[in-house]
């Protein structure tokens, strides 16, 4: 009878992906500074040597962490607009907005995403490595926005870092936020606006 057996790399990738799963709740739930490392590897049913094997320390793997959360939020307003933006680019950019903020405001996603990640990563690494995910994306969104001739041409680059900075400032209003769903409905009015600023021929 033949035992299948995994492989270096199957153990490997599994001990990483319990590893950052219990990072990612602990993390989320409890705040950085409030994790220890043992509490992670408790979580996630390996040894602490496992834990140092695959990441140089706790910030090493808080920014697996990080990385891992904005993948997922880039992937799923990718999924939710991603037929909007291929006939109606501008369209796709203002719901690509709304399901950032209802991502972005979640309690975990924000206690990583804000809260922890600009101390804990240091704040250019903290822009680099979200520009990683979400700026491609809408830079797509915008170059299709001019090919359709919804947006005047133009540089692309610039506009990304605004759309992008003002993201970042409008989940943090909504995150600090007593009354979330208005302050949403207040940002996204707003963000609406800018959107159709970017279609102002800028001659």
């Amino acid at each position: 009878m033949k035992v299948n057996r995994r492989t270096q790399a199957e153990r490997t990738a599994s001990t990483r992906a319990a590893l950052i799963a219990a990072g990612r709740k602990l993390f989320g739930e409890h705040g950085y500074a409030e994790v220890g490392t043992q509490a992670i590897v408790d979580e996630a049913g390996v040894t602490r040597g496992a834990l140092y094997h695959q990441f140089k320390d706790k910030q090493g793997l808080f920014a697996a962490v990080y990385d891992q959360v904005e993948q997922d939020i880039t992937a799923e307003v990718a999924a939710r607009v991603g037929d909007l933006a291929a006939y109606d680019p501008i369209a796709a950019l203002k719901a690509g907005v709304r399901v950032f903020l209802e991502r972005v405001t979640d309690p975990t996603v924000h206690m990583i995403s804000l809260v922890d990640a600009p101390s804990v990563l240091g704040w250019t690494e903290w822009r680099a490595r979200g520009e990683e995910f979400g700026f491609a994306l809408i830079e797509g969104i915008l170059h299709a926005a001019i090919a359709a001739g919804q947006i005047a041409e133009q540089p692309v680059r610039p506009i990304a870092h605004v759309a992008i900075g003002a993201l970042d400032e409008s989940a943090l209003y909504v995150a600090a936020a007593a009354d979330k769903d208005s302050a949403t409905a207040e940002v996204v009015v707003v963000l609406d606006r800018v959107i159709d600023a970017f279609a102002t021929d800028p001659r």
